[in-house]
């Protein structure tokens, strides 16, 4: 999966949290229903094919 993503690394734990703090936290209070895709990328490059981080 690595090896697919533009960004050429995996997420980190850091990246991770901040995304659930912005979930949990008052920032966060009006987003429901959502889906969040945290891959570095990977999703789109399947269907798009090779991309490069700008």
């Amino acid at each position: 999966m690595i090896d697919l993503s533009p960004v050429d690394r995996a997420g980190t734990p850091d990246e991770i949290a901040s995304l659930a703090a912005l979930l949990i936290g008052p920032d966060g209070a009006f987003i429901t229903g959502s889906d969040f895709l945290v891959d570095g990328g990977v999703t789109v490059s399947c269907f798009y094919g090779e991309l490069q981080p700008k």
